[in-house]
């Protein structure tokens, strides 16, 4: 059985928990970060030493970065190649596509998830929240041209490709009060997504 430690409303975590639910993994998840502390634990030090969630326990095998954990979960669970895509090259897009939400995306889009949702009105910085905004429409344009030639990021199937990228998304729709250019190939692939049971259960839960 595997041990998930993090709070659900992580989007790193719920990476995590949407890949064992596409892949029917069973595992027990312990809270854990923000309001419900223990990161700072020297128990916790010892299981992953930048101090963040999710981290994988495999009875003595721990994994952390979540991006690692779903390829490691894939290529143990997922013969079928549901998530892990079996051709080479599209194997290779779908990690690129993880790649790029862990380089580009995430850290373009904090300043503006922070400002809106973990950030008193009074407190927000109109500046900072301008410039994520404007860099994260950027980034998702760039996820409307490839969903222009492809039905998902990494082709025509849904992969672990799709996972990191889609949170993110279903983040983007929901703040109020921003501007938003149409974009019909990330609607017509997030309105897809959001007809996916694990996406809902672990994801659509709100900000």
């Amino acid at each position: 059985m595997y041990k998930i430690m993090g709070r659900a409303s992580s989007s790193n975590v719920q990476k995590v928990l949407w890949c064992c639910a596409e892949l029917g993994i069973e595992y027990e998840r312990e809270d854990a970060g923000m309001e419900f502390g223990k990161v700072d634990t020297p128990e916790f030090f010892d299981l992953n030493p930048n101090r963040r969630v999710p981290v994988l326990i495999e009875g003595d095998f721990v994994l952390w970065e979540s991006n690692s954990i779903m390829r490691y979960l894939a290529g143990r669970h997922d013969p079928d190649g549901r998530l892990r895509p079996a051709d080479p090259r599209v194997r290779a897009s779908a990690q690129r596509w993880m790649d790029w939400q862990l380089s580009m995306l995430g850290p373009q889009f904090t300043g503006l998830f922070h400002g809106l949702v973990r950030t008193a009105p009074e407190a927000r910085d109109a500046d900072a929240i301008a410039k994520s905004r404007d860099l994260s429409e950027f980034n998702m344009e760039i996820l409307d041209t490839q969903l222009g030639k492809t039905d998902y990021v990494a082709g025509d199937a849904f992969s672990y490709g799709d996972i990191p990228v889609a949170i993110h998304v279903y983040r983007w729709y929901q703040f109020e009060g921003i501007e938003r250019k149409p974009l019909p190939n990330l609607e017509r692939w997030y309105a897809t997504l959001c007809e996916r049971q694990p996406y809902r259960d672990h994801v659509m839960v709100g900000l």
